[in-house]
């Protein structure tokens, strides 16, 4: 197995992803024409036009919010496959090397291949899809609006912008805080996959039952972990939202003075905001990149691990 999950991904789906970041870069450079859009819909309106004009902009925007979605369907629909198919190799190796390396082995080690086959698999596989796409659009749309807004007016684009500047700093300390979290998870839930195979296969007790009470500290174990996570996930997105509505309400309080004091249009306050709305999704969607990609790190180097421990036993023709 490659070392780490981004050469796995190139290795294992090379010509796709080319595919794919082709089709990202086609999404985001549509992203900033709805907004242009807009703003002289606004304008026109302000200045009392022609109904005609607004009549062919408005046309003009549903055409290109109608090629953006269509684009976009075909690019997650193609995400979707890679993805699955990256979850079947997985899946079929785990398979392939524990009949060609195992013999007679524990329950523990049944259950961790269970596992994997059943459950890590599944999210490993399921990053390749938007492993390097993913970045490449969202980071495509954020530049391209950014550089629309600065162009309206820099100041106002500027004085927005800053209040994403403080994410830099919380964002990667409570990712930290995620992905230990998820590890420690991952181990615990291996270790109840292993106690459960070795129960069902007579291990247990004499009278033939199962028997819950042994699984009790370790589930427990996993939701406790799994609450942290839903904490200190749930904690960042209050604050990332928290830094976006503060900058709409500055943007919209020194956009507002520049129009009473006839310096830009209204227009352009409304594409700025909207421009803001626009930033919220992608840099959110950036930020989840980002902690997946920590957290299927983890997973992938798990998985990885016991793979080769099957492709050894396999080498040294004995059990793992």
């Amino acid at each position: 197995m490659p070392a780490t999950i981004l050469v796995f991904v190139l290795r294992s789906s090379g010509r796709h992803q080319a595919a794919l970041a082709v089709l990202s870069v086609l999404v985001f450079l549509l992203s900033a024409a709805p907004l242009e859009l807009q703003r002289r819909v606004i304008n026109v309106l302000v200045d009392r036009g022609a109904f005609e004009t607004v009549l062919w902009l408005a046309a003009a925007y549903v055409g290109v919010v109608l090629s953006e979605q269509s684009l976009k369907l075909c690019l997650n629909v193609y995400r979707g496959w890679v993805a699955e198919d990256s979850v079947r190799r997985l899946r079929s190796l785990v398979g392939e090397y524990a009949d060609r390396a195992t013999r007679d082995v524990s329950g523990e080690e049944a259950g961790v291949e269970i596992s994997m086959v059943l459950e890590e698999a599944e999210p490993i596989g399921g990053f390749t899809g938007v492993s390097l796409s993913e970045p490449l659009l969202q980071g495509g749309v954020l530049t391209s609006v950014i550089i629309y807004m600065l162009y309206l007016d820099w100041r106002m684009a500027l004085l927005g912008l800053a209040f994403f500047l403080p994410q830099v700093l919380f964002v990667p300390l409570l990712q930290r805080a995620i992905n230990r979290r998820a590890q420690s998870r991952i181990l615990v839930k291996r270790g109840i996959s292993g106690g459960l195979v070795s129960r069902i296969s007579g291990r247990g007790g004499g009278d033939g039952r199962i028997g819950w009470g042994w699984t009790q500290d370790p589930i427990e174990r996993v939701f406790t972990l799994n609450m942290g996570i839903y904490r200190i996930k749930f904690t960042m997105n209050l604050l990332m939202n928290m830094m976006h509505h503060l900058a709409v309400a500055s943007a919209l309080c020194f956009g507002g003075w520049q129009v009473l004091q006839g310096k830009i249009e209204v227009g352009t306050v409304v594409a700025v905001v909207a421009g803001l709305g626009k930033l919220n999704d992608p840099w959110g969607d950036i930020v989840n990149w980002a902690r997946e990609l920590a957290v299927v790190s983890v997973k992938y180097r798990l998985f990885a691990g016991v793979l080769e421990g099957l492709v050894t036993a396999q080498g040294e023709g004995r059990p793992t």
